[in-house]
C-alpha cells in the first residue's frame, strides 16, 4: 500500500465547487488567523484591536 499526500490527488469535484462557489476553505482560513490575532492583541491590551464590521 503506498501512500501520498492529498496535494498529490486531483479533486475535480472540489475543484468544480471552488471556481462556481468561491475556495470556502481559504476563506475561513483567512479569517480564523485573523480572529486569532484579534484576540491576541485585545489580552494583550492593545486598544486598536476592537473589532471591525465589514459590510456584506
Amino acid at each position: 500500500m503506498t501512500s501520498h499526500s492529498p496535494a498529490d490527488d486531483h479533486l475535480p469535484v472540489y475543484d468544480g465547487l471552488v471556481r462556481e462557489r468561491g475556495d470556502v476553505v481559504a476563506e475561513v482560513r483567512e479569517v480564523a488567523e485573523r480572529t486569532l490575532d484579534q484576540a491576541r492583541r485585545g489580552l494583550a491590551g492593545d486598544p486598536g484591536a476592537r473589532q471591525e464590521r465589514t459590510s456584506r
